[in-house]
């Protein structure tokens, strides 16, 4: 099958001249944690807070991930892997179009991160949003630790399937000791300097 395909990239606009256009370095901003650790709720509020600066940004996550790019995908451990590996290589392209992606997603092993960091490289920004099992559960924002304590939810993170604290993320955000403000203010002024260009 590889005979067939006939690469463009050398024909397409670079990403530096994208960059230049927009003003900013591209980036992938990868947020990680269990459930109702907040991940969504700081990537929504991050994306609001650099396209208030004039950055063009772009939230990936279940929802507009999992109902349409990987629709057909279940939380197996090979289903996970190929749900991260589409969403890296989907960043990717987000970074040759000079665009910043952040990811919001459990990405629960150092397994999947190490994937997604081999796909993306450098310009992966990894940080883990941690709070306890026991935190995220009495939030349950989704409704979905309930569902899973009446084992509607198989292979629930935490629950049925493992989560690994990882050893060396680029940030930690504690959102159990950490206000939602609090916490949207320590990433955004450490993501700031990294997307100026």
């Amino acid at each position: 099958m590889d005979d067939n395909l006939h690469p463009i990239s050398d024909r397409l606009l670079a990403r530096q001249e994208r960059q230049k256009l927009t003003g900013q370095v591209s980036k992938v901003i990868w947020l990680y944690g269990l459930s109702g650790s907040g991940k969504s709720t700081l990537a929504t509020a991050l994306e609001r807070r650099l396209f208030e600066e004039k950055r063009l940004v772009y939230v990936l996550d279940g929802d507009n991930i999992r109902t349409g790019l990987n629709r057909g995908l279940g939380f197996s451990d090979d289903d996970r892997m190929e749900n991260i590996r589409r969403i890296a290589e989907v960043s990717k392209l987000f970074l040759d179009a000079g665009v910043i992606s952040i990811n919001s997603f459990i990405t629960p092993t150092d397994e999947l991160r190490n994937l997604a960091r081999e796909i993306i490289g450098e310009d992966l920004i990894q940080v883990y949003v941690k709070a306890s099992f026991e935190t995220c559960m009495q939030r349950d924002v989704k409704g979905l630790y309930a569902k899973a304590a009446d084992g509607k939810v198989p292979n629930f993170t935490g629950k049925d399937s493992s989560f690994e604290e990882p050893e060396a993320p680029d940030l930690v955000i504690d959102t159990e000791n950490q206000s939602e403000e609090e916490s949207l203010e320590t990433l955004f002024q450490f993501i700031r300097p990294k997307v100026a260009p």
